[in-house]
């Protein structure tokens, strides 16, 4: 039976939907020999080789928490030292679900389950994560609530979430969208400057304090969930 080459590239763990996208727009994918294109349909009968590796059908699914430290940059790219790609699990093939940018740190989640990841990042299924927030000067009262009703940022109004105070210059948000360099754009708005991001939670995960910076671990893929 036959299967959408994006899906089945999610499948086969050898990245997103979206990803898989971009890879075929870019000419990365082929398909018995020829550029591939969205409307293709495969099956473990067809040859696909993606980056100029031979895909070999639908793999275990495997789930991981990783400690990204600040520096590190979330994009596959071979030639960027400072990529995630070069600090990725050897075991199996894994990709990150979604992005944490680079001068941010804490839990990134690795899978390389392209249903998982569908269901983790598309913004219909409103996935909490949570972050603890540093900022250059003393916030207020005032400062949360704005933050949690909603301000400008790229044309549009962020939906309401949850903000509270940590101390004088920390505050925790619960966000369940991800829009590019949100939180650093929302404190913007408000007249503060981002000196430290650090998402701590995603779904009912909470990135365990035993996991060091730039360290990864197995996670039991059935433990996760979303309500």
């Amino acid at each position: 039976m036959s299967t959408r080459l994006a899906k089945y590239l999610g499948h086969a763990g050898v990245c997103s939907r979206r990803q898989a996208s971009r890879l075929i727009d870019s000419g990365d994918v082929i398909v018995n020999g020829r550029p591939a294109n969205h409307i293709d349909h495969v099956s473990e009968q067809d040859e696909i080789i993606v980056l100029g590796k031979k895909v070999c059908g639908p793999a275990v699914k495997v789930l991981y928490a990783y400690n990204k430290p600040v520096g590190i940059d979330c994009k596959l790219k071979p030639d960027d030292p400072s990529s995630l790609l070069h600090h990725l699990p050897t075991s199996e093939r894994v990709y990150p679900i979604g992005r944490l940018d680079k001068d941010s740190r804490g839990l990134l989640l690795l899978t390389n389950d392209g249903e998982l990841c569908q269901r983790l990042i598309h913004p219909d299924h409103h996935v909490e994560k949570e972050y603890w927030v540093k900022v250059d000067r003393p916030l207020d009262a005032e400062f949360c609530q704005k933050m949690a009703s909603g301000v400008p940022v790229d044309g549009q109004i962020t939906l309401p979430c949850q903000v509270s105070l940590l101390d004088a210059t920390h505050f925790k948000i619960v966000l369940k969208q991800g829009l590019n360099r949100q939180i650093r754009k929302m404190a913007k708005q408000c007249g503060y400057k981002v000196i430290d991001l650090y998402r701590v939670r995603i779904a009912n995960f909470t990135l365990p304090d035993t996991l060091q910076e730039n360290q990864y671990q197995h996670i039991n893929i059935a433990a996760l969930k979303f309500a």
